[in-house]
This record gives structure tokens, sequence and C-alpha cells, in this order.
């Protein structure tokens, strides 16, 4: 069952740091929310996933998946939190790069094109790497249905989800910690 002031309360714990950082969007910031800290923990992982299909359960949807390596664990626990749920799911995973043998392939997992899919982050700051994995994933000829992310930064990506016209929720938003989001 997901509790979200206990999820709130492990990222206080293990994944809430202070201090001078650059993001992956390249963005300086006095925090960081280092998500694998509660995707790689039993119980955070847990929360999280049972969390996202409860945020999705009025979404139909075949698939879900997101950029490896970050994805990966979500991914992982969304597909055992379905079963236990008596839900079919596929899973898949988007490369940065194509594998360099084989297929050369973008993406992996029992997907087919055609299927509606969900995207998967677990910080989302600007949007980058999820709409990385909406372009692949629209490549290979699914439709991507809607973007999720564990934790909104607030600062431009539910906005980059809007431009695109995809969907856009998170299970938590920054606020959630007493931290404001940037200015617009």
């Amino acid at each position: 069952m997901y509790d979200r002031q206990q999820l709130i309360e492990l990222f206080h714990k293990r994944a809430l740091k202070f201090g001078d950082f650059t993001l992956a969007s390249g963005k300086k910031s006095s925090y960081y929310l280092d998500g694998k800290q509660i995707t790689l923990h039993s119980e955070g992982l847990r929360l999280v996933s049972e969390g996202l299909l409860d945020l999705l359960a009025d979404v139909s949807f075949d698939a879900i998946g997101g950029m490896s390596i970050g994805a990966d664990p979500i991914i992982g626990g969304v597909l055992v939190a379905a079963a236990a749920r008596g839900r079919e799911l596929c899973g898949f995973l988007v490369r940065k790069e194509p594998k360099g043998h084989g297929t050369n392939k973008y993406v992996e997992g029992p997907v087919v094109p055609g299927m509606k899919v969900v995207i998967i982050d677990d910080v989302v700051t600007t949007g980058g790497s999820a709409l990385q994995s909406v372009d692949r994933i629209v490549e290979f000829g699914c439709e991507v249905i809607q973007v999720v992310g564990i934790v909104d930064r607030m600062e431009g990506g539910a906005k980059n989800f809007a431009e695109r016209r995809l969907p856009f929720r998170s299970l938590l938003s920054i606020t959630d910690f007493g931290i404001s989001p940037p200015s617009a």
C-alpha cells in the first residue's frame, strides 16, 4: 500500500542533499535529489511502485518504460507490483545509444508497435531524459499516453511535456520537501 508521507520521509533521510550541484540538465542547484537512493532501496521501491500504479489507476496502458539506467529499477518494481495486483503489464528500457551488436536496438523489452505506453523518470527537472525516451519509443511505433515522475523539481519539465502535448503527473513535487521552486 502506498504511503505518501513515508516516501517523503525516506527522501529526506536517504536522497535529499544540500550543497552545490550541477544537474543532468546542466542547471546549477543548491540541492540534489538522488532518486536511485530510493529506487534501489527495498522499501523505497515498494512505495514508488505502489504509488505509481495508484497514480496511473485511471490510465489505460500496455507498457511502462524509460531511459536506462535511471528507470530500470522503477520499471521492475512497477511490474512486480502490477503482477501482485493481477494486472498484466510489459516493461521496456530505452538505451542512450543503440546496442552495438546483434539487433542494434534502442528499445529493449516485450513491447510491440501500436502499444500504449507510459514513460517514467525518477526526478524531473527539464524532462530531457523522458523526452528522449518519448522520441525513441514513438520512433519504435508505440503511442505515449502519459509521462510520470517520482519527483517534479518544477523547473520546466511539465511545461516541456505540455508543449509536446504529453500529459504529465508526478508522485511528489519539490514543494513536498519544503523547497520553493525557482521563480519563472
